[in-house]
This record gives structure tokens, C-alpha cells and sequence, in this order.
């Protein structure tokens, strides 16, 4: 006798039980008889949905595992100095699912589960990262009477920094629109309150970003602002020298996490330290200095794995978008390359899905070309123009 396979058998039990409490054991009336009806036709399409949704699930997890190995096999060859060549990338498309939706079942829905403990907190937003920052380090961020306060010394930060003009503009139409504040947080507007990330500001810094630069460059941070208070006096300089001390407490608790991003994502999004550090962003003194020093990371990577070109706006943007590991490695990569390449090759699964211009331009050409079409069209926006104008 054939042997039902035990997931199978299982699937075949839950569905009897499901039948028996359902209904009586025989039909009383057309109530009943319609019930059972439905439950065994939602049984039906759910065992087909599952049937073909299965198929879909596999092919999708061996994708994006290829993509990862290939991503790994890559790296491997550029430690080496190696060439990187066409086949070292998945050449087709993630696979899309073009199956039955999962069938909505007739019974009534189960209990809600508890919920977890500790719950899982929202996304904090400007003033959850302002009372944290008073709290856990008495540290009142001095935000600009106007933002075009902020983006003077943004673009101060930029030149001093030796970026150009349509580096620091470019990123920040991409980012923003043309049209954000120094405050501007991704997914809050005048109408909607709810953040969907933690980033701010003209380049969209992560608060794990904030983290990990005070760690990695705290030191030229306090240099800088150290130079900046001898210029001043009185009360103004005493009350920058003041905050000197008070990022040299942050960057001390930064420099003791250790040094894995997935450690400074922790702290940056689950502790009240982390979220007061992020409040550094909105600082004039101390923002723009971040923000910069995201953008010249990029820069300093590209030029370390030998690009020795000035980077444009947009190419800037793809390593700020997608990572300076991805990014450069769509940088380097030949004309005829990009218009082959997926732009899957350079994102994680669930980082892909919430991407549509990565979904919708399908190769590396597109996405850079969007990009650009980006930049271009919101060059003129307010915000755009008086960036420049700052710069």
C-alpha cells in the first residue's frame, strides 16, 4: 500500500476537522448543505493554490539564492583583481507570481495571537529621536531658524569636503524630491505622520548610518567642530565646546559597539541611546557633517577599488541607494553589461520588493537612466535650486 507523505496526511486530517466542526454530521437543511458546500470548494482552490503558489515559492528561493552566490563569487574575483564578466551575474528576471490568490476561507477567522513581548515598537520619527536625545544624553540639538541655514552649512561641509556642486545637488533632488528639509523624514508629509524608515535629512541618513559614521569618523568630527569653536567667542563658543563634549560621550558609546553593521542596526533602531543619537542629524553643526560624510565614503570607496573617475550625481546616488558594495560594482561595470544586467544582482529579496524603480527598470542601464531622470526633473524645484545657490 502507497504511503501518504506525513505533510500531506496532515493537510487531509486538519481539513476533516475542519469539515466535522463546521457543519453536523448531516446536512439538516439548505443553511448546512450551503456551508459545506463552500468549505469543500474553499478546500478545493486552497489545495490548488498551495499546489501552484508552492511551485512559485521554490523557484523564487532558488533565484535569489543564485543571486547571493553569484554576489559572493563576484567579490571573491574582485579581491583577487579578477575581471568580472556577464556570466557572473543571474542574466533573468526574478520570477513574478501569476497563480491563483490564496482563497479566503468560509470559517470564522481564528483568535488574534497575543501579542509579542515586548511589542515590536514603530518607527520613531523626528520627535520620538529629539526626547530621546534629551534624555538619554542631554543633548538639545541647535536646528536652523530656516532651512536655508541648514543648507549653508551643508554645502560648506560638501566643499570642504571636496564634493561637487552637482554631486550634493543630484543626491539630494533624488532623495527629496527638490523639495525636502533639513528635518524631512522618508514617509512623513503634512497629511501622513507614519515614518516607513528611520532616515533623514538631504541624503536620507539611516539611523544606523549615524551610528556607524560616529564610530568610524568620530575623531574628524570633533576635529571640525574643535576648529569651528576657535573661531568663535563668548557665549557661542562656550556653547559649541558644550556639545564637543557631549558627542565625545556618543561617539565613546558608538566606538564600544562592536564592529558589525548588524550590531550598530540594533542599537540604532532598538535602544533609546541609538535613537538619540540619530537626533544628531538635525544639528547644524553636526548634521550637515554626517550627511557629507556618508556621500565622501562613497566617493573614498569607489577610488579604493580603483575608479578613478569623478562619480556623477547619479552614480553617486546608486552607491547611496543601493550600497557602496552594489553600487560600485554597477559603477565599474561596461555600457553593454548594464543593459543586460537585472538590477536584482544588487538587492536583497525584501529590499527588491519595496523597490519599484529597481523592479520597473529591470537592468542596471535603466536604473541609472532613471536616476537621472530623476535629478534632471527636480534640479528645479525650490528646494534644488537653493541648494545650489547655498553651494
Amino acid at each position: 500500500m502507497r504511503r501518504i507523505p506525513f505533510r500531506r496526511s496532515a493537510a487531509i486530517l486538519t481539513a476533516a476537522a475542519l469539515l466535522s466542526a463546521a457543519a453536523p454530521a448531516w446536512p439538516q437543511n439548505d443553511a448546512d448543505r450551503a456551508a459545506l458546500s463552500a468549505l469543500a470548494d474553499y478546500q478545493e482552490k486552497l489545495a490548488q493554490y498551495e499546489r501552484v503558489h508552492g511551485a512559485y515559492e521554490r523557484e523564487h528561493q532558488a533565484y535569489w539564492r543564485a543571486v547571493a552566490e553569484k554576489r559572493k563569487l563576484r567579490n571573491a574575483k574582485r579581491r583577487k583583481h579578477e575581471a568580472i564578466q556577464l556570466a557572473d551575474y543571474v542574466l533573468t528576471q526574478p520570477p513574478v507570481y501569476s497563480g491563483p490568490r490564496r482563497p479566503v476561507s468560509p470559517l470564522p477567522p481564528p483568535p488574534p495571537p497575543p501579542p509579542p513581548v515586548p511589542p515590536k515598537p514603530e518607527i520613531p520619527v523626528v520627535a520620538d529621536f529629539l526626547a530621546a536625545a534629551k534624555e538619554q544624553w542631554g543633548f538639545v540639538p541647535d536646528q536652523p531658524q530656516s532651512d536655508a541655514d541648514f543648507k549653508r552649512a551643508y554645502a560648506r561641509a560638501a566643499r570642504a569636503a571636496g564634493l561637487m556642486q552637482a554631486q550634493i545637488v543630484g543626491v539630494y533632488a533624488f532623495e527629496t524630491g527638490g523639495r525636502g528639509s533639513y528635518d524631512t523624514q522618508s514617509g512623513v508629509t503634512r497629511t501622513r505622520t507614519r515614518a516607513i524608515s528611520p532616515a533623514i535629512g538631504y541624503n536620507q541618513l539611516l539611523s544606523t548610518n549615524t551610528v556607524s559614521l560616529l564610530a568610524e569618523n568620530g575623531g574628524r568630527f570633533l576635529a571640525a567642530l574643535s576648529q569651528k569653536a576657535r573661531t568663535l567667542t563668548g557665549d557661542t563658543r562656550a556653547q559649541l565646546e558644550r556639545k564637543i563634549v557631549l558627542l565625545k560621550h556618543m561617539i565613546a558609546f558608538c566606538r564600544a559597539i562592536p564592529h558589525r553593521w548588524s550590531e550598530y542596526d540594533h542599537v540604532a533602531k532598538h535602544t533609546a541611546k541609538g535613537w538619540g543619537i540619530h537626533a544628531a542629524v538635525l544639528d547644524i553643526d553636526i548634521g550637515p557633517l554626517l550627511q557629507v560624510q556618508k556621500l565622501l565614503d562613497s566617493v573614498k570607496f569607489a577610488r579604493l577599488k580603483g575608479y578613478r573617475a569623478p562619480l556623477s550625481a547619479a552614480e553617486l546616488e546608486l552607491m547611496n541607494l543601493t550600497g557602496d558594495g552594489n553600487g560600485i560594482d554597477m559603477v565599474m561595470m561596461p555600457q553593454d553589461l548594464r543593459e543586460r544586467v537585472p538590477t536584482a544582482n544588487f538587492f536583497q529579496p525584501n529590499g527588491y520588493a519595496r523597490n519599484p524603480v529597481a523592479r520597473r527598470t529591470k537592468v542596471v542601464a535603466g536604473l541609472i537612466a532613471e536616476i537621472q531622470q530623476h535629478m534632471d526633473r527636480n534640479a528645479a524645484a525650490p528646494g534644488a535650486k537653493e541648494l545650489a545657490a547655498a553651494f
